[in-house]
C-alpha cells in the first residue's frame, strides 16, 4: 500500500507517517518544509518520497496530482492546515485567506482529484483532518473553526454519497481536541484545555481509519464535549467557545 500525507513535516502528519510505516505502508510526504520530511525519511524503514509543495496555490495541487495520478494511492490523508487567532476585524486578511486556501481549498481539491481515481478502482481510504472545533461556532477563532466545520461536513456528505452508491471507498474525518504540536505557535495562541499527545492521536486515527469509522474523535474529554455540544443551544455553545478562546489573550481580556 502507498499513503500520501499532506502536512507531513510535523505534528499529526509526521506521526501518522510513523504509524503507517510500522505497518509496512510506503509513503509520499508533502509539505512546504523539506528538511523535516527528509529527516523523517531517514528514520523510517519503508520507501518514502518527499515532495515540497505549497498547497495554498491551486496550480501546485494540479501539478502534484499530475505527478502522482498514475500511481496507485491507496491512502490519502489531508492533514495540511493552520489557524489564525483573533477578532475577525483584527486578523490579517492575507494570512486568513492563505489559511482558507490551505485548510479548505487544498483539502477539497485533493479529495476530489484522488477520490475519482479511488472510485474507479472501488478501493481506498481518505482521512480528512478536521478538529473538535468543527462541532462549534468559534468566536475569536472564527475562520479556523469555520474551515474545520467545512472539512467535517463535506466529508460527512461525500461519505454518505459513497454509501448510497455502494462504493467500497472509505472517507472519514478526524476531529481531535487540542494536541501538543507547533500549531499554537503558528496560530499565536496558548491552549487553556488539556492536550493529547500527537503520537496517541496518530495511533488512534490510523486504527479507526482502517476500521472505517466515519467520525474519529480521540480522547474521552473530546468525546464528552461533542455530546454536550449536540445538547447545548447555540448561544450557550458560543458563550463556551468565546470564554475558552479569550483566555488565550490573557487574564484581563473581557
Amino acid at each position: 500500500m502507498t499513503a500520501l500525507i499532506t502536512g507531513a513535516s510535523s505534528g499529526i502528519g509526521r506521526d501518522m507517517a510513523r504509524v503507517l510505516a510500522k505497518k509496512g505502508v510506503s509513503l509520499i510526504l508533502v509539505a512546504r518544509r523539506t528538511e523535516p520530511m527528509e529527516a523523517l525519511k531517514n528514520e523510517l524503514s519503508v520507501p518514502v518520497e518527499v515532495i515540497s509543495c505549497d498547497l495554498s496555490k491551486k496550480e501546485n495541487i494540479y501539478e502534484l496530482y499530475g505527478k502522482l495520478r498514475d500511481r496507485k494511492i491507496d491512502i490519502l490523508i489531508n492533514n495540511a492546515g493552520f489557524g489564525v487567532f483573533g477578532r475577525f476585524c483584527d486578523t490579517d486578511l492575507d494570512r486568513e485567506t492563505d489559511m482558507i486556501a490551505t485548510n479548505v481549498t487544498a483539502m477539497h481539491m485533493m479529495m476530489k482529484l484522488f477520490l475519482r481515481d479511488m472510485k474507479e478502482r472501488n478501493s481506498g481510504y481518505i482521512l480528512n483532518v478536521a478538529s473538535s472545533a468543527a462541532f462549534l461556532p468559534g468566536p475569536l477563532f472564527s475562520s479556523y473553526y469555520a474551515s474545520k466545520a467545512y472539512i467535517h461536513r463535506l466529508t460527512q456528505a461525500v461519505a454518505y454519497e459513497l454509501k448510497r452508491e455502494g462504493s467500497k471507498v472509505y472517507i472519514g474525518s478526524l476531529c481531535p481536541g487540542p494536541i501538543k504540536t507547533n500549531f499554537d505557535e503558528v496560530a499565536n495562541v496558548k491552549f487553556s484545555l488539556p492536550m493529547l499527545s500527537s503520537e496517541f492521536v496518530a495511533e488512534y486515527a490510523i486504527k479507526k481509519m482502517f476500521a472505517k469509522q466515519k467520525v474519529i474523535v480521540p480522547g474521552f474529554s473530546t468525546k464528552a464535549g461533542r455530546v454536550l455540544a449536540k445538547l447545548a443551544p447555540e448561544n450557550l455553545q458560543m458563550f463556551f467557545a468565546y470564554n475558552t478562546q479569550r483566555k488565550k489573550f490573557g487574564a484581563d481580556e473581557k
